[in-house]
């Protein structure tokens, strides 16, 4: 049954999403498993009965007239654009793990980065000179894996272009792949965004704790806290990338077609304003900037917090509006 339930969302994936289509969607559900019900109580075997129904209920154009979407499907058939390409669940598992390796590499590198000052923080060496030798190597290192990592990350992701430059579509069963991947990854998705604040949050402790120990002349602390930090942002850029490899791949398909509401979480939120919706695209990355650049300049953490809240209200504001 599960393939006949696939074969039917595949049919009315490309017609719009509207009232009297789901309508004919339900009724030829409805016909294909009575039938089906039908040959299993007559002895068929499954694959036998799955074909029967198939080859009976299989031609949409022949069943238009009495599912009352005949100009529908007319107008649909007109306008059907043989340039979509469709993609297999075969090439989306692959672009999935490409996405999570590329995802890793940006945010290691994005981590790398962000530590990159560290040795200019730390006193080593016996003279000023060995320690500057130190800080420049250190910083030179860091940037130049982290931009390989980047460019690793850009290879990995080349051959995918065609996603974005290409029309593409999906079927029910990759849809419904892919969403039961992005749900499995909502926990996952959620700790790592809830460790990477608590950690921004927490940075702060490295220099108060062994700053106040040790005193400042080694700068232990403030390298604490830029270490804690680029673990924040780290997890931030993982969750953040592989989510969007999911929800790249649910937005292939039109959003106001049967297909594009193959699953829940192929819903988005789209902006009727270019740019309000090229804003909101960076509102929260930017949300989180200014809640680290108040926080660590003021030292308010007790205060700073309610960015969050604001921005929170702003942001439905904004999508009610």
């Amino acid at each position: 049954m599960e393939t006949i339930r696939n074969y039917l969302e595949t049919m009315f994936a490309k017609l719009p999403n509207t009232f009297e289509v789901q309508k004919a969607k339900q009724e030829l559900g409805q016909m294909m498993e009575d039938k089906y019900t039908e040959l299993i109580g007559d002895g068929k075997s499954e694959n036998e009965a799955v074909g029967i129904v198939i080859s009976e209920f299989g031609n949409l154009d022949e069943l238009a007239e009495e599912l009352g979407i005949r100009n529908v499907v007319i107008q649909e058939s007109k306008g059907a654009d043989s340039g979509i390409r469709n993609v297999a669940l075969a090439e989306v598992k692959d672009y999935l793990h490409d996405r999570t390796r590329s995802a890793y590499a940006v945010a290691l590198g994005v981590f790398l980065c962000i530590i990159s000052c560290c040795g200019y923080l730390m006193n080593f060496g016996r003279s000023w000179r060995s320690r500057e030798v130190f800080a420049v190597s250190f910083m030179l290192l860091s940037i130049a894996v982290a931009v390989g990592l980047f460019l690793f990350s850009g290879f990995v992701m080349g051959k995918w272009k065609f996603l974005k430059e290409q029309a593409c579509n999906i079927d029910f069963a990759t849809a419904e792949y892919v969403h039961n991947q992005r749900e499995s990854f909502r926990v996952t998705h959620a700790m790592m965004i809830t460790i990477g604040v608590i950690l921004c949050i927490l940075s702060v402790l490295p220099v108060v704790i062994i700053d106040s120990l040790f005193g400042w002349s080694h700068g232990f602390g403030v390298v604490g806290m830029f270490v804690f930090v680029a673990i924040g942002v780290f997890l931030f850029v993982v969750a953040g990338n592989v989510n969007a490899g999911f929800t790249a791949i649910l937005s292939l398909n039109k959003r106001d077609t049967i297909g594009g509401c193959f699953v829940p979480s192929q819903k988005q939120v789209t902006y009727k304003n270019e740019t309000i919706s090229q804003i909101m695209s960076v509102y929260w990355p930017t949300v989180t900037c200014i809640y680290l650049s108040w926080s660590f300049l003021s030292f308010d953490w007790h205060i700073t917090w309610i960015v969050w809240v604001i921005a929170a209200l702003v942001q439905q504001m904004i999508r009610a509006l």
